[in-house]
């Protein structure tokens, strides 16, 4: 390996781990959201997650979409944030937590197979059979017997994940002439008006809240949001798009390693299995999207 290529290989895999911070912040967010946020408000949440933040961002950036980018613009804000938010939200509340995340685990394969037939762009296999294996591992390390498949909600986390895959592949096919922040915060921006009817009508408004709670919904805005999707465009500006969407599944994943560190939901049996099957194919991912 020449000392170039050597560089190049580096420089790749620190994009990968700076990209990979922000789904392990989401994972961060659902003990947050458990613990500490009033119950029942999902909409609420997500509003009060992402409209502030993308607020912050654009008084920094300071920066306009130029005129032609405005429908491309609104279709990643909807399809990444607006939509993606409330259909991830609707899969929560009616199915278990470890069903949404096995079908968000899809996310990967729906992004190959968007690559694949729009651009002709065919996959490697075993890019695709590491991206199955990560499917799997979700489904040993989360699913139960006594799983409940709840037909509204299966339908709302495959659209949710087919919003966020398709989000990913056109944020890096269409290439919007923005700086990163303020592409983060034009999103954030405008899914957040989305969600702020969804949220009037279908949450009870807020109650007096405590200290805590107002430190959770700030967590979620400035790190959970503003700070996550910037890394997370960030890494679909420089990665592969199958890549960026592999490292999605750090967000279950770290969700389950807190909840048995701070929460004491202990990991058993072939629980650990299913663990080490996604990260290495998380890793794998990476790994043979970096050589196509």
């Amino acid at each position: 390996m020449t000392r170039i290529s050597a560089q190049t290989t580096s420089t790749a895999w620190l994009d990968v781990i700076v990209t990979a911070l922000a789904p392990m912040i989401w994972g961060s967010t659902y003990i947050v959201t458990t613990q500490v946020l009033p119950p029942d408000r999902p909409f609420t949440a997500a509003l009060i997650r992402v409209l502030p933040s993308g607020l912050l961002l654009l008084l920094y950036a300071r920066s306009r979409p130029a005129r032609g980018d405005w429908a491309r613009l609104l279709t990643l804000s909807a399809l990444n944030i607006g939509a993606f938010q409330a259909l991830l939200f609707v899969a929560a509340y009616r199915l278990p937590g470890g069903l949404a995340a096995v079908v968000g685990a899809i996310q990967p394969l729906l992004v190959m197979g968007l690559a694949w037939g729009v651009d002709r762009r065919r996959p490697l296999m075993t890019t695709v059979w590491a991206a199955i294996a990560g499917v799997v591992g979700m489904g040993v390390l989360l699913l139960s017997p006594g799983t409940v498949f709840e037909p509204v909600g299966i339908a709302a986390a495959l659209a949710g994940a087919a919003c966020m895959a398709a989000g990913t592949y056109l944020t890096r096919r269409w290439r919007l002439s923005m700086p990163v922040l303020a592409l983060t915060g034009w999103q954030l921006l405008l899914g957040g008006l989305m969600l702020t009817p969804v949220a009037l009508l279908a949450d009870p408004p807020l109650p007096s809240l405590t200290g805590w709670q107002t430190a959770g919904y700030v967590y979620l805005s400035m790190a959970g949001a503003l700070l996550a999707y910037a890394l997370w465009f960030r890494g679909i500006a420089r990665l592969a798009p199958v890549a960026v969407s592999s490292l999605g599944l750090l967000s279950p994943l770290t969700a389950v390693v807190l909840g048995w560190v701070l929460l004491g939901q202990a990991i058993k049996g072939l629980a650990f299995v299913g663990l080490a099957m996604v990260f290495a194919s998380i890793l794998a991912v990476q790994w043979t999207a970096s050589r196509t």
